[in-house]
């Protein structure tokens, strides 16, 4: 068994790479949210039932594309709305 010392330049060392790989991974951009929100992600952001979601789609407040039987609204277009509070 091989025993290892650790020295006060070695902690420093390793302190310096880790604040250095902590501040790069922090310099790094934000994953964005996903462009497309399905219908049930839009309730919860908005805090509505689905009537009100239908009713939003209805008087076209909300734009959202039919793909197969499933609306998705655009990420931009909700964060509009709570911004506005329309």
């Amino acid at each position: 068994m091989q025993i290892e010392l650790v020295t006060k330049e070695d902690l420093q060392l390793f302190r310096q790479q880790l604040l250095n790989d902590l501040k790069s991974f922090m310099a790094q951009p934000q994953p964005q949210p996903a462009q497309w929100l399905r219908s049930g992600e839009v309730r919860k952001l908005l805090k509505i039932s689905a009537g009100t979601l239908q009713n939003l789609r209805i008087t076209s407040v909300l734009n959202p594309v039919k793909i197969g039987g499933s609306f998705y609204y655009q990420s931009s277009e909700i964060q509009d709305i709570l911004r506005n509070k329309r």
